[in-house]
C-alpha cells in the first residue's frame, strides 16, 4: 500500500522518542513533525537520517483508512493503549 497524498497522520499522530533532524528530543504524540512539508509529505523519506521508528513503519488498509481523519483516530488511540 501507498501513503495517502496529504495525509502525513503517521507524522503527527504518534510520538517518537528518538532524534529527528530540528527535533533533537523527539516530538509528542499529536504534534506534526517538522519534516512534513506544505503537502503533508515527509522531507526526510529515503534519506538516511530520518529515524529507524519513521522509516519501519509501512501504510496499511487498518491504519491508514480512508480519510487523513480516521488515520488520526486510529493512530491516536493506538498511542494511547501503548503509552507507558
Amino acid at each position: 500500500m501507498e501513503c495517502r497524498t496529504a495525509c502525513g497522520a503517521c507524522c503527527t499522530a504518534p510520538s517518537v522518542s528518538s532524534p529527528i533532524p530540528g527535533m533533537p528530543h523527539g516530538k509528542p504524540a499529536n504534534t506534526s513533525c517538522v519534516q512534513l512539508d506544505e503537502h503533508l509529505r515527509c522531507k526526510l523519506f529515503g534519506s538516511p537520517l530520518r529515524p529507524k521508528v519513521c522509516a519501519s513503519l509501512q501504510p496499511s488498509a487498518e491504519m491508514c483508512a480512508s480519510t487523513r481523519e480516521q488515520a488520526m483516530t486510529w493512530l491516536l488511540r493506538l498511542e494511547a493503549a501503548t503509552a507507558p
